[in-house]
């Protein structure tokens, strides 16, 4: 089984069994919670969702019990993505309004097929399809052969997280020669987003991810000393390849499943590391 198959059915499994779980706190509690991770005091969200902060408050300690209307308008306002508002709805009585299906349902199939398309038009550079947690959930032929040119088979048994595979030893991690700026950059993305979802499997990875950040290097003199972007540096051979990165996500999903997907692309920070990609998928393709 090649490692594209063998990623894609198990992160389709793992996703099978990740549905609506039964909230085991009030609604007004999972509220409170996530206008506190937002860092909002009750007059702030209530002034942003147009309610009063008496009725908030109710709400909060359970004195209130609010709409599915309601639900939905303060979740707006933190910002709250479709799984999570599904627990919320739950929680307060109401059936869930957001679909959670696998990767295979037919309803699926033409929005993947378009993201699939758009991995691949980014051929000859890499391009990867990976959800929330940064697990791979596909990628494109010239990411498929990067990794199995320079990873050890056992970094890329599935399930592959693309953060850990960055940075571990038998990953990228032994090329990549700028590794504590790239595991500080890592880091904060890691913080950001188990901030903004509140998950547990985030801040794990993140304290992960900590381990690799050494002592922080002087900030440069000149702030154009690091170069228009940050990038990540593979020795591969006798050369340098330097590669920068664009994340791109759907707007507007309203699936689960949909709207924890992302597109990491990356481009040639300089010309031989295009030329270098370009000749891979030459030699790949003859």
């Amino acid at each position: 089984m090649t490692l594209q198959v063998m990623v894609t059915l198990t992160w389709q499994a793992t996703l099978a069994g990740m549905g609506s779980a039964p909230p085991h706190e009030p609604v007004g509690s999972l509220l409170r919670q996530w206008r506190q991770l937002r860092r909002l005091s009750q007059q702030a969200l209530a002034d942003r969702a147009d309610v009063s902060t008496r009725h908030l408050s109710c709400v909060e300690t359970g004195r209130a019990r609010p709409t599915a209307a309601m639900i939905e308008r303060l979740a707006d306002h933190l910002e709250i993505p479709p799984q999570e508002r599904n627990t919320l709805l739950l929680a307060g009585g109401f059936a869930p309004h957001y679909g959670h299906r696998p990767l295979d349902d037919a309803v699926l199939a033409p929005v993947l097929d378009g993201l699939r398309a758009l991995l691949d038009a980014h051929a000859p550079y890499p391009a990867l399809l990976i959800d929330d947690r940064w697990e791979l959930v596909d990628a494109n032929a010239p990411a498929y052969a990067l990794m199995a040119l320079l990873c050890d088979p056992d970094v890329l048994r599935p399930p592959v997280n693309v953060v850990r595979m960055s940075l571990q030893e038998q990953g990228f991690g032994r090329l990549v020669r700028n590794r504590g700026q790239l595991a500080a950059a890592l880091l904060l993305r890691v913080q950001h987003r188990a901030e903004r979802l509140g998950d547990p499997a985030l801040l794990a990875l993140a304290a992960e991810v900590a381990a690799y950040v050494g002592p922080r290097a002087p900030a440069p003199a000149l702030p154009g000393a690091l170069g228009p972007v940050l990038t990540i540096e593979l020795a591969v051979g006798d050369r340098t390849l330097r590669l920068c990165t664009v994340e791109a996500q759907l707007q507007g999903a309203t699936d689960a499943t949909l709207a924890r997907l992302h597109l990491e692309t990356f481009l040639p920070a300089d010309a031989a590391t295009q030329v270098w990609l370009s000749e891979q998928a030459i030699v790949a393709a003859t």
